[in-house]
């Protein structure tokens, strides 16, 4: 069954139930030739009718406006094929994507920590911890405030209703102080 739906006039399209029942016409009337376009591309035709469907459900959903189509019948199919394209390419992107043997994955190296550096990265949190503790109150606020609460120098000095040169001399004391820790534990 072909036929060829134009639009209809502007009075036709002003409430939403006549567009989807547009929608429902046209899908019905070309559901074949629309499963045949996706299928002359190269899809089975169980995947040709999951196309064509999706174009259904995805149409109705954003309520796409059909008025102003020159050919209805074009437009379903164009928006088929191109969906039929995009599934190609997904499905290439995942063939290529998950590709390869075991083997081939063990071969990759992992950037695994030896336990020295575990026990060293722990040695220096502690002491980063405890050069934290030894700072002062207020800039000890003004950096938490900064590197843990990722607030800027501006959010700070409201909050803390300090001037931003101070917050900025806190943040910069505070770096120099914890770069002089770590360089001890090295």
């Amino acid at each position: 069954m072909t036929a060829h739906f134009s639009a209809s006039p502007a009075s036709d399209f002003t409430n939403a139930p006549s567009q989807s029942t547009l929608l429902d016409h046209a899908i019905l009337a070309h559901y074949e030739e629309l499963c045949g376009s996706v299928r002359r591309r190269g899809h089975s035709p169980a995947h040709s009718q999951e196309i064509v469907h999706d174009i259904y459900v995805r149409l109705r959903q954003r309520q796409t406006t059909l008025e102003g189509k020159a050919s209805l019948k074009a437009f379903l199919i164009r928006a088929c094929v191109n969906l039929g394209i995009d599934r190609f390419r997904r499905q290439r992107f995942e063939a290529c994507l998950f590709s390869g043997s075991e083997q081939e994955a063990l071969q990759v190296s992992a950037p695994i920590a030896s336990p020295d550096q575990g026990l060293d990265l722990e040695h220096r949190l502690a002491t980063l911890k405890t050069a934290i503790m030894e700072m002062s109150l207020q800039r000890r606020r003004v950096f938490i405030a900064s590197r843990v609460g990722n607030l800027s120098a501006d959010e700070i000095s409201q909050r803390m209703k300090i001037s931003r040169n101070m917050v900025d001399r806190h943040l910069r004391k505070a770096y120099l102080h914890c770069l002089d820790r770590l360089e001890e534990t090295l």
